[in-house]
């Protein structure tokens, strides 16, 4: 039984601090190592947010996110008993296909370049 991709995203504008709780010693060290490894994969959903959160708040935070979103996954893995969907490199480029073009338009106006944007008759 296949079910929807899990969106690991926080949708509440909760600010919540920066320490972490204590837990589960041995389930945040294999988290973290887990977490290092999804990093360094390629093409992926998980290696897209380490790269994306630790440009924005450093490496160590981007670990532990990117930690945690394993820890979600794999509750609701279990609890919908389906097999993990990866969302994609390029998740984001398509959840904002708008915002993308309007900021690329924005960088190539940026260097003194006219830019008219034409739609494809048909995609490759």
């Amino acid at each position: 039984m296949a079910c929807a991709p899990v969106i690991t995203r926080v949708l509440a504008s909760k600010h919540l601090g920066g320490k972490t709780r204590k837990g589960n010693p041995w389930l945040r060290r294999i988290l973290g190592q887990s977490a290092w490894a999804a990093a360094r994969t390629k093409n992926t959903y998980l290696s897209l947010q380490f790269r994306r959160q630790a440009a924005k708040r450093g490496r160590k935070r981007a670990i532990v996110a990117v930690g945690h979103s394993l820890l979600v996954i794999g509750y609701h893995l279990q609890k919908n008993q389906c097999i993990y969907q990866d969302l994609g490199a390029d998740y984001f480029d398509r959840v904002n296909a708008e915002g993308l073009k309007r900021y690329l338009v924005q960088r190539l106006e940026a260097l003194v370049q006219k830019v008219t944007l034409e739609p494809r008759d048909h995609v490759a």
